[in-house]
């Protein structure tokens, strides 16, 4: 069902500066310099609601000469336009591509990072559904009255009162359907909006007609009930849409407003990040996050690379060190020297994944669309040819109009367009009841399609936790020193190591903590260190699976101390469960590859992949949809946010980043894995429902069609034939709440070959 509920002016709010600038001139220079004579400019599109808005804009976009490239992003209301600086010689003007989404019905203006459209459309709807359900409810308690045999003067008042009500309730509930059938037509278009709005208008005038003649028989009731039921599809479909469009804006917050700069002189001032430029001196103090991507100059500290990497051991940087935008200085100060500016950093590019995997989704509604496309012409073609065909049989216009509004309302795609949210808000409940939230109701028909699981390891796999595993085998006296040492450092080992020994003495001495090596204590008994190997004991020694953190004293080694990060509850269980359900799962890791290799050797996980960066997980995906797969993608980490995207569909836990959760398509509440092969099951479930849905949506107009057609049906008839088809939809998928705990089918797991970016045997 279409949503395309314009209805604007396509005021050019571009054209509006206040910057002192002609338009044109300050779109050349809002615009991103690509090279090779190519530009790139974003705007904000507000009035884009569908597939149909998409093909619309882009198609008239690319017949522009100077226009390369032209996407629009459905959640985020954005449109990019990759376009030539010059074309024939002549400088190309920007403002020509807002005009041309202006003549196309649509206002638009600058994109800005991190923008958000209220959900005022969601609340319009709501009030909309609430009135047009009150009149339709009032209507039918005064048309009971008249069924029942109510006298002339009695029937006369009642469709009076029935008319004064239905007036108002569809001016204000029928106003989505009236501005969007308004909008197409006067751009020369047509959509699925207008056969609604012409049967709900015609209805009421054959009604307003029939009762200012005194006639026995008026259809007030028909037209609200009509409105009533749109509405409700196309609300659930909504609220549905608009909890995916979050994610980019949150990833935008990351950034910090400003920086301090230190000036030739010396001297500092505090700017925005967007008019930091690459050269430029900056000082990032402990507890911010790095502005834009940069390098090191002087200082010394630990940062959570998590954004980048995805793991929650900090990484220790120093002079020369390349840091990334949007990452977190932890224990000391930094002087950074600017390498690129804040639109070319990390967070920008990780921005810019993320819009590209969203785009190309977009495909699967469009389907849907090019084929609802066909709806609007075939609908008016059909009750054009009624209206004619019984002109000549009986040569009663009026009964031939009835007949018209009749074939139009009884094709109004309601069933069709409950047949897909009644179905997503049912199975969503049902996920939620099962610990799983589903924040797209079209990613539920993805999850049903995929035939690969890829899971990050930290914070997924496992909980993010390390712990110690080799207490027993470490002398008393050492571990209780090791702790003593671990008060004084929030580093996540030192943390697990003082809880794993509880209550110690403290030493006694000068104690320091080092960035990015370890805390270091000069005593009577000589100088002790914990901490990596090459700062304890001066030599890198081997990789080993585990993380280590040595105790040395004056350099010689008293005690190895060796980490593991816990498994999720029913790892094991999981990977297991989707063998059985014929899925291939595989890892994908920022993390070192002997750590990495020795849990997918403990799950029994033969494809696997290790230090990865985003932009690595993101290819690792495509790789696997190059190979012919639909994969799911299921990570906690911002670092992970690309590849939840750019999956066939996503999943994170609810103790995910808030970048990565609000990528990801399900979110589960509670720490067991199980929830990802209970999702799929549901959804496996929910798509069986929805194409039963659309086999007895489809069925009700094979059947009723004719039924209209032939004139056995008068408006009220057909509205109610209309109802009773959402109905039983609706009923339908009801079904969905009465099917049992799903169990996995024992089928074997086929070979996929996910083609990993890097894997080890």
């Amino acid at each position: 069902m279409s949503c395309c509920a314009t209805g604007v002016e396509g005021a050019l709010d571009i054209e509006r500066t206040g910057k002192g600038l002609p338009a044109s001139e300050e779109l050349w220079l809002a615009s991103r310099v690509l090279g090779e004579g190519l530009r790139q400019t974003d705007l904000s599109v507000p009035g884009v609601h569908c597939g149909a808005c998409i093909t619309t804009i882009e198609g008239a976009l690319r017949k522009r000469p100077e226009v390369q490239r032209a996407r629009v992003n459905l959640s985020s209301r954005r449109v990019s336009v990759v376009w030539r600086e010059e074309v024939a010689g002549r400088r190309s003007d920007p403002l020509e591509i807002a005009r041309v989404i202006r003549d196309c019905g649509y206002e638009s203006h600058l994109f800005a990072a991190g923008e958000e459209e209220g959900d005022v459309l969601l609340k319009q709807l709501i009030r909309a559904v609430a009135v047009s359900g009150f009149a339709a409810t009032n209507i039918m308690l005064l048309s009971v009255s008249v069924w029942s045999g109510a006298d002339a003067a009695t029937r006369d008042l009642f469709h009076w009162i029935s008319a004064m009500i239905a007036a108002p309730a569809m001016i204000y509930s029928g106003r989505f359907f009236y501005q969007s059938a308004w909008n197409a037509l006067r751009h020369g278009r047509t959509n699925m909006d207008v056969p609604i709005a012409l049967a709900v208008t015609l209805s009421y005038g054959m009604s307003l007609h029939e009762t200012i003649g005194h006639g026995a028989h008026a259809w007030f009731d028909a037209s609200v009930t009509l409105l009533f039921f749109l509405l409700i599809g196309r609300t659930l479909d909504h609220m549905m849409r608009g909890r995916a469009r979050s994610a980019i804006s949150g990833l935008a917050r990351l950034s910090p407003r400003g920086a301090t700069v230190v000036n030739r002189d010396g001297s500092r001032d505090y700017r925005p990040v967007d008019e930091i430029r690459p050269g430029e001196r900056l000082l990032v103090a402990a507890g911010e996050r790095i502005p834009v991507d940069g390098r090191v100059l002087s200082g010394a500290s630990d940062l959570d690379r998590s954004v980048v990497n995805g793991e929650s051991a900090p990484v220790a940087v120093s002079a020369g060190d390349a840091v990334q935008a949007g990452t977190l200085n932890l224990t000391g100060p930094l002087t950074l020297e600017a390498t690129a500016a804040a639109r070319d950093s990390f967070l920008a590019e990780i921005m810019g994944l993320m819009e590209a995997a969203e785009g190309g989704r977009a495909r699967y509604r469009r389907i849907a669309d090019r084929a609802a496309g066909y709806y609007s012409p075939a609908v008016h073609l059909l009750a054009l040819l009624s209206f004619i065909g019984w002109i000549l049989i009986e040569g009663d216009v009026r009964h031939a109009m009835l007949i018209a509004v009749a074939v139009l309302i009884i094709t109004c795609p309601c069933a069709l367009g409950l047949a897909v949210p009644v179905v997503q808000v049912v199975a969503a409940g049902r996920l939620l009841q099962g610990g799983v939230m589903v924040k797209d109701g079209s990613a539920m028909e993805r999850l049903a399609e995929i035939d690969a699981v890829l899971l990050d390891k930290t914070g997924t796999l496992t909980m993010g936790e390390p712990r110690l595993v080799n207490a027993g085998e470490v002398d008393p006296r050492a571990l209780a020193t090791a702790a003593a040492l671990a008060l004084h450092s929030r580093h996540p080992i030192a943390t697990a190591l003082h809880e794993a020994t509880g209550a110690v003495q403290p030493l006694v001495g000068e104690i320091r903590e080092i960035p990015g090596a370890g805390i270091e204590a000069e005593t009577r008994d000589g100088v002790y260190r914990l901490g990596s190997r090459a700062f304890a004991c001066g030599d890198a020694g081997v990789a080993s699976g585990q993380s280590e953190a040595i105790l040395s004293l004056d350099g010689r080694e008293l005690a190895c101390l060796r980490f593991e990060d816990r498994l999720r509850p029913a790892a094991r269980e999981s990977v297991d469960a989707l063998s059985r359900l014929g899925l291939t799962t595989g890892i994908l890791s920022g993390d070192r590859e002997p750590v990495v290799a020795a849990l997918a050797h403990r799950l029994g996980i033969a494809k696997w992949s290790a230090e990865l960066s985003p932009r690595g997980k993101v290819e690792a995906c495509a790789a696997a949809a190059e190979g012919g797969h639909r994969v799911l993608m299921v990570g906690d980490g911002i670092n992970d946010a690309p590849a939840l995207r750019a999956a066939h569909v996503s999943m994170a836990p609810a103790t995910a980043a808030d970048v990565g959760r609000q990528a990801a398509d399900f979110v589960f509440m509670h720490q067991s894995l199980n929830a990802v092969p209970f999702a799929i099951e549901t959804s496996r479930r929910a798509g069986r429902l929805i194409r039963q849905n659309f086999a007895l949506a489809i069925g009700y107009n094979v059947i009723a069609v004719p039924v209209a057609i032939l004139g056995y049906a008068t408006p009220l008839v057909a509205a109610i034939a209309m109802s009773t088809s959402s109905l039983i939809v609706v009923f339908n998928s009801l079904r969905l709440k009465g099917l049992g705990t799903a169990t996995a089918p024992a089928s074997p797991a086929h070979a996929a070959g996910l083609r990993p970016v890097r894997s080890v045997p």
